[in-house]
C-alpha cells in the first residue's frame, strides 16, 4: 500500500517537473512580458512589457480622471471631474504584480499560476482615492456658496407697538463630513459610472421667539442732537446711516458694530461727498457726517447702560455733543461697538427729523424705577493753538494762506446715579485726549532775489508780525 502511493506521488512530481519546464521555457522565450489572460481593472494586458503595461495604465487613470461626480446639497446640485479632485490610483504596483503572475515561485507555483490562466482570467482591481486637499479646497470654495444662515426672528415698530417677525430657517453646509463623504465614495463605494454624493447639511436654527420679543417694550435710553448748520449733503449722509441702523435687534450677547452697520461710504450705499476732520481740517469724503450717527447712537447706548466695549474721539472736539461725549469713526481702526449685556433682546430705533437725529433703545427695563442716571463732561487741560509758518518756494511774494488751528484738549466724561434723586456713585466713563493742530501761515518767497532772502529771513524767526511787516515792505517795494 505504501508502495503504490509512493509510485503515485513520483508520477505526479514529474508530471508537474515536466510542466513546470514547459512554463520555464516559455517564460524563457516570450521575456518579461505579461501572460495571456491578465487584465487590470478591465484593461487586457496580456503580452505586453512591465513599461507598456504601465503606460496603459496610466492612460486609463488619466482617461477615468474625465469622470463627473455630482454633488447634491440639500435642492441644489454640483458637478465636478475626478481629475479636479485629484483622482489617483494606490496600487499601481499590480502591474509589476501582472508581470510576474507565473513566473516567480517553485516550479508547482508556476504551473498552477498558468493552468489556472487557461481557465479563468485573472483581473486585477485598481484602488482609488483622491486628493484630500482639493476636496477640502472645492468644497469650501465651491460647495458652501449654497449656505443660508438663518435670519433670527426681529420686530418692526408702528407707533408706539411692536410687531413680531417670525425668522427663517437657514441650511449650512458640513464640510468637514462632506469631504469625508467625498472620499469615502471614491475609495469605497464608486463603480466606475458618473457618481453622485449627497453631502450632509445641517438645519441653522433662527433665535428668537415671540415670547422672548415680546419683552421689547421699555424704553432703556434716547438721546438727540441737531445737525441744522449741515448741508443737504452731509444731512443726507446722516439720514443714511440712520436708516442703516434702524431696526436692528440685538439678542443677548450680540456685539454691534456701527461700522459694519452703516459701510460701505459708496454712492452705490446711498452716500455724498461732505464735510469731515483731517488732521484737524474739515476736509470732504465720501460719508461725512457718519460720525455725528455713530455719536448719537453712543450716548443712547450709554443711557441704556449696555457695554461698550470699543469706542475712539475724534482728532478735536466736535461741535454737537460735549468733549468726550463723541464717538468717531475712521476705516476700520476707530469704530463703535457695543454688546447686549441685558437678559433680553433689545431693539434700537433710529430716525431723523427737522434736521435732528435721534436714537432709542429699547428692551426689558430690569432697574429700579427710583433710579436714574446723568453724563458730564469735564475738560481737565487745554493746550492752545501755536502758529506755525511756512516758506513755499512755488508761490510768488505777497501770496499768503493762513489755516485755523485748533486747541487741544483733554476731557473726561462722567457718569452719575441717582436714588431718589441723592447721587450714589461717580463714575469715569472715558478720558479722551484730543490735539493741538498748529495755526499754519504759508507765504510765497518766489521773485527777485534780495526781497525772497530778506522774507525767508523773517519766516525763520517764527515771529507773525514781524513776517507780516516784511512781507508789506518787500510789496511796496516791488511795486
Amino acid at each position: 500500500m505504501r508502495k503504490m502511493t509512493w509510485l503515485a506521488g513520483l508520477a505526479l512530481g514529474l508530471t508537474l517537473t515536466a510542466g513546470g519546464a514547459e512554463a520555464l521555457a516559455a517564460d524563457t522565450s516570450s521575456g518579461s512580458v505579461i501572460h495571456t489572460g491578465v487584465y487590470i481593472d478591465g484593461i487586457d494586458v496580456s503580452g505586453m512589457t512591465e513599461a507598456e503595461a504601465r503606460a496603459e495604465v496610466e492612460d486609463y487613470v488619466e482617461e477615468m480622471g474625465t469622470e463627473t461626480l455630482t454633488l447634491n446639497i440639500g435642492d441644489n446640485q454640483l458637478q465636478t471631474t475626478l481629475r479636479d479632485l485629484g483622482l489617483s490610483c494606490t496600487n499601481m504596483d499590480v502591474v509589476e504584480e501582472a508581470v510576474q503572475l507565473g513566473k516567480t515561485g517553485n516550479i508547482i507555483q508556476r504551473y498552477k499560476d498558468r493552468k489556472d490562466l487557461e481557465h479563468e482570467n485573472k483581473n486585477y482591481q485598481l484602488e482609488w482615492t483622491l486628493d484630500s486637499d482639493l476636496v477640502t479646497e472645492y468644497v469650501n470654495s465651491e460647495c458652501t456658496q449654497f449656505d443660508q444662515e438663518a435670519v433670527d426672528a426681529s420686530l418692526e415698530k408702528n407707533g408706539s407697538t411692536f410687531t413680531y417677525v417670525a425668522g427663517e430657517e437657514g441650511l449650512l453646509l458640513d464640510v468637514d463630513g462632506s469631504v469625508e463623504a467625498i472620499l469615502n465614495y471614491i475609495e469605497n463605494e464608486w463603480d466606475y459610472i458618473e457618481g453622485s454624493v449627497d453631502l450632509p447639511v445641517e438645519i441653522d436654527e433662527p433665535r428668537g421667539t415671540e415670547e422672548e420679543l415680546s419683552k421689547v417694550q421699555d424704553e432703556l435710553g434716547t438721546y438727540t442732537t441737531s445737525y441744522k448748520t449741515s448741508n443737504s449733503n452731509r444731512s443726507g449722509n446722516i439720514a443714511r446711516g440712520a436708516e442703516l441702523i434702524n431696526g436692528t435687534v440685538l439678542y443677548p450677547g450680540d456685539t454691534f458694530s456701527a461700522y459694519e452697520a452703516v459701510s460701505p461710504f459708496t454712492t452705490a450705499n446711498g452716500y455724498y461727498m461732505a464735510g469731515s476732520y483731517l488732521n484737524g481740517e474739515t476736509v470732504d469724503s465720501m460719508g461725512g457726517g457718519i460720525c455725528q450717527v455713530s455719536t448719537t447712537l453712543y450716548n443712547a447706548v450709554i443711557r441704556a447702560e449696555l457695554e461698550v466695549t470699543e469706542r475712539s474721539g475724534h482728532s478735536m472736539p466736535v461741535s454737537y455733543v460735549d468733549p468726550a461725549a463723541d464717538a468717531a469713526i475712521a476705516g476700520t481702526y476707530k469704530d463703535l461697538k457695543f454688546t447686549n449685556n441685558t437678559d433680553a433682546p433689545i431693539y434700537i430705533e433710529a430716525y431723523t427729523s427737522n434736521k435732528t437725529i435721534t436714537f432709542t433703545i429699547y428692551g426689558e427695563e430690569t432697574r429700579a424705577s427710583n433710579r436714574t442716571i446723568a453724563f458730564t463732561s469735564t475738560t481737565v487741560s487745554t493746550t492752545p493753538a501755536t502758529t506755525q509758518i511756512v516758506a513755499d518756494a512755488g508761490q510768488p511774494i505777497g501770496y499768503i494762506v493762513a489755516t485755523n488751528g485748533n486747541t487741544g484738549v483733554v476731557a473726561e466724561l462722567y457718569k452719575h446715579v441717582y436714588i431718589d434723586g441723592v447721587e450714589q456713585e461717580v463714575t469715569k466713563v472715558n478720558k479722551t485726549t484730543y490735539r493741538m493742530f498748529p495755526r499754519t501761515i504759508t507765504v510765497g518767497i518766489a521773485g527777485e532775489e534780495s526781497l525772497s532772502n530778506e522774507l525767508q529771513a523773517a519766516i525763520a524767526t517764527q515771529d507773525e508780525a514781524l513776517v507780516n511787516a516784511t512781507l508789506a515792505s518787500c510789496i511796496e517795494r516791488m511795486q
